[in-house]
């Protein structure tokens, strides 16, 4: 008598693969079928256009000129991107051979960093120079205005995004909470959002002006804090400060108003029952809103994050050519430098950057594709 083979409990458990009918690869290939228009426009619309710039970014192109463009491989990133480091040497003085020092300090004058850096196969100018070790060096690159483009992009990215979340938090937090006028609160939240930014840019760009007519200068004297001619526009010190401060403050209802609608969303049954076990409104924060407003959190900052890197009309309108952003810069070079590819290359720059902010949120985010 054969005994029958019995299962184990480890395969009964085991998921068995459910085999495809005829009727389900039909609608497959169906569902296949009707995406192929949307994923043919979407191919048109975005893929194309971004293979383009970056093919245009490997040539020598001009902008609206019938010359044919000739194939230059990595060169325009080369020059957009090129850094070198070189040592200063101390200068010394012809008659005694010694090093020269500064009669007031007693510290050691070095030669320019023109004598040093490279002027070929391209052309290095002066970025920063910074003491390490006892010696002294010089960050030189091949175009400056570029990599300051992509430092001041990225700080501005940072440190708006990062009050934008603090304010926007605070104000969420004040405007979910009930009191007398609610709702007129929230209309005139969303004020400086709603107005467009070429208007408020404008009127930021008065209130900044270098002249006692400008609003921040008239405040400033009238508290002691200035002469009235602070050149906030002018001044390298002050111009990065303004422009987060243009940002911040329009774009702040933005971020609150996203928040607001993660903190709608957690049940009140859930204070009403700390404060049941005593709980503080601090630990509340700390133990059941922000846990749960988390999610929210992170996809508002996806979203400013994303926008910052690739900010340029508040740059365009108020500073024009006196600062870039990465997306001013590479306006300019297309229209005045007329440089087609190098303003390709500077656009395909800006998309890898961004790229690389999306990735590092996905990663954050835990967002799985199985």
């Amino acid at each position: 008598m054969s005994a029958e083979a019995v299962p184990s409990p480890v395969e009964e458990r085991r998921p068995q693969k459910r085999k495809t009918s005829d009727l389900a690869r039909s609608e497959e290939r169906l569902a296949y079928l009707l995406l192929f228009p949307t994923l043919l426009v979407i191919f048109l619309i975005a893929f194309y256009p971004l293979g383009s710039v970056f093919y245009n970014s490997l040539t020598d192109r001009t902008f609206a000129s019938a010359r044919e463009p000739q194939f230059i491989g990595l060169a325009n990133y080369a020059n957009l991107l090129g850094i070198t480091i070189k040592e200063l040497p101390p200068e010394i003085d012809e008659e005694t051979g010694e090093i020269v020092r500064d009669p007031d300090t007693g510290e050691i004058d070095y030669v320019s960093p023109v004598t040093v850096l490279p002027r070929a196969p391209r052309r290095y100018r002066e970025l920063t120079t910074f003491g390490l070790g006892g010696a002294r060096y010089v960050v030189g690159a091949s175009d400056v205005n570029f990599v300051r483009a992509i430092w001041d992009t990225v700080a501005f990215t940072v440190v708006t995004v990062a009050l934008e979340l603090v304010l926007g938090l605070g104000i969420a937090l004040v405007v979910n909470s009930e009191f007398k006028g609610r709702g007129l609160m929230r209309v005139v939240m969303l004020v400086p959002w709603a107005i467009p930014t070429a208007v408020s840019s404008r009127m930021w760009e008065w209130m900044f002006r270098d002249t006692r007519a400008g609003f921040f200068n008239i405040l400033f004297q009238d508290l002691g804090l200035g002469n009235g001619q602070i050149p906030f526009l002018v001044d390298r010190a002050w111009q990065l400060p303004a422009m987060i401060t243009i940002d911040v403050w329009k774009t702040t209802p933005f971020m609150a108003l996203l928040l607001l609608a993660g903190l709608q969303l957690i049940s009140g049954d859930l204070y009403e029952a700390a404060d049941v076990d005593g709980a503080s409104r601090v630990r509340q924060f700390w133990s059941i809103t922000l846990p749960l407003l988390r999610p929210t959190i992170a996809v508002a900052l996806v979203f400013r994050t994303l926008d910052a890197i690739r900010v340029f009309d508040v740059f365009q309108i108020v500073l024009q050519q006196k600062r870039y952003s990465m997306a001013t810069y590479a306006y300019y070079e297309l229209i005045d430098g007329q440089r087609m590819g190098y303003s390709s290359a500077a656009s395909v720059v800006i998309f890898f950057v961004i790229f690389v902010f999306a990735v590092l949120y996905i990663r954050m985010l835990g967002v799985r594709n199985d």
